[in-house]
């Protein structure tokens, strides 16, 4: 699918439910004027926070740079060495700073990027929000449910634009994919399954003298409770809020277990856990990640009773697909009495063998970059001076229930989400 194509679908669907309510903010891509060097005033970016995320965001912001009235004024980070690298990535054009405080204090912004660690967003955004700046945080939105709620309540408050880094809401492989499942051509969803193998340490620096040490913690972050819910919070996020938007609920309640069996290298969060949702409707979505094989890779399944959509891999499948040419010749034979006997072998024969056969692909191919898409839609946003409230709202739901998730791991409760923690919307 190339960028016209993706526009000449989303204009297509203009009006119908699925863009005004179910994912209304792909109408902004119905506004040609939008996309060009001369659309608009130009829109004032920093970015805080220039690790292996921050640094793929830069770079698409400065794709954008060419096609869009947009520049990169000001790169932020607290780590010395990444400081040094924002230096480099600009060339000097922006203004460095080791501070984000000083960085928005002297610097006039329309809009931020925050891709710092999970526990510094929460005070990172209050900040900019407050600062009247537009921010785009990284998933998922902060380390505890009162952060969550203060982002939330803070953003009500400002009249900002707030969007979280779930990109996958604007992945055109999703967004057919949604069209086809309210469409029905899958049946109605009756579970959804999903799951992250990897098999790697999950380290991204290796110098820093042995686990937790003060250079280690700030460094591999991901690996420490005081930072981050591990692949609950870096990996399993993105696909919880991608069960709330195909189910368009929130879950019920959550379950699940997790440990540390693999990687007993000092490490304080699971390198392995499993988690069941349970959805409206007794709908379950079960969900796991291990960081010891790879062999099933990532995937999302949205189980239906006339078939299957598996999301990561833009794969459709039918229930009941038409027997290949090879099962059919052998079927007339046996009814013609062709062969005295029935050769059986393989997983052909075996009633409950995993469905391959009939499957097509949901979207041409993956040539768009769902992250550049948002990236545009952020800049969109902060022209517009607002952004639908829905698509916040998914980040705030997936944040919300990426912690209850965690919880559940470590109590082995079925957990639900307290009152005081619900929004509107």
């Amino acid at each position: 699918m190339n960028r016209r194509n993706f526009l000449e679908l989303t204009a297509s669907l203009a009006g119908t439910t699925l863009l005004t309510t179910t994912m209304p903010w792909f109408s902004v891509f119905n506004q040609p004027a939008s996309f060009g060097k001369g659309a608009g005033d130009r829109v004032r970016i920093g970015v805080i926070g220039v690790g292996s995320r921050g640094r793929a965001l830069y770079w698409n912001l400065r794709e954008l740079q060419q096609h869009m009235n947009i520049e990169i004024v000001a790169v932020c980070d607290n780590y010395l060495p990444h400081y040094e690298r924002a230096i480099d990535l600009t060339g000097g054009e922006a203004e460095a700073f080791l501070d984000y405080r000083e960085m928005i204090e002297n610097v006039e912004l329309d809009g931020v990027v925050i891709a710092t660690p999970l526990h510094e967003h929460a005070q990172q955004t209050i900040d900019c929000l407050q600062a009247g700046i537009h921010v785009f945080c990284e998933k998922a939105m902060a380390r505890t449910l009162d952060e969550v709620k203060a982002m939330y309540d803070a953003w009500k408050e400002s009249g900002k634009v707030m969007l979280i880094g779930h990109q996958r809401l604007f992945n055109p492989v999703y967004l057919e994919s949604m069209q086809r499942i309210q469409r029905g051509d899958i049946g109605p969803v009756t579970m959804m399954r999903g799951w992250w193998h990897r098999n790697t340490d999950w380290v991204f620096y290796r110098d820093t003298d042995g686990r937790g040490t003060p250079l280690d913690r700030q460094r591999n972050w991901r690996f420490y409770d005081d930072y981050s819910a591990g692949m609950i919070s870096e990996l399993g996020s993105h696909h919880f809020q991608v069960a709330n938007w195909v189910l368009g609920s929130q879950p019920l309640s959550v379950m699940g277990s997790g440990s540390i069996n693999h990687f007993k290298d000092g490490r304080e969060v699971w390198d392995n856990f499993s988690l069941v949702f349970k959805y409206p409707e007794d709908i379950h979505f079960s969900y796991d990640c291990i960081t010891s094989n790879k062999h099933n890779g990532m995937q999302v399944q949205v189980l239906g009773n006339d078939g299957t959509i598996e999301l990561e891999s833009n794969m459709q499948y039918e229930e009941f697909p038409a027997d290949p040419p090879a099962v059919q010749s052998l079927i007339r034979d046996i009814e013609e009495g062709a062969n005295e006997t029935i050769p059986i072998g393989g997983a052909t024969w075996i009633p409950d063998a995993p469905i391959r056969l009939g499957g097509r692909y949901i979207s041409p191919d993956y040539e768009l970059n769902d992250t550049l898409l948002y990236m545009e839609g952020f800049i969109n946003f902060i022209r517009e001076g607002t952004a639908p409230e829905k698509l916040t709202l998914e980040g705030y739901n997936a944040s919300t229930w990426t912690l209850l998730a965690e919880e559940a791991t470590k109590t082995g409760r079925d957990v639900t989400l307290p009152e005081k923690y619900r929004v509107s919307g």
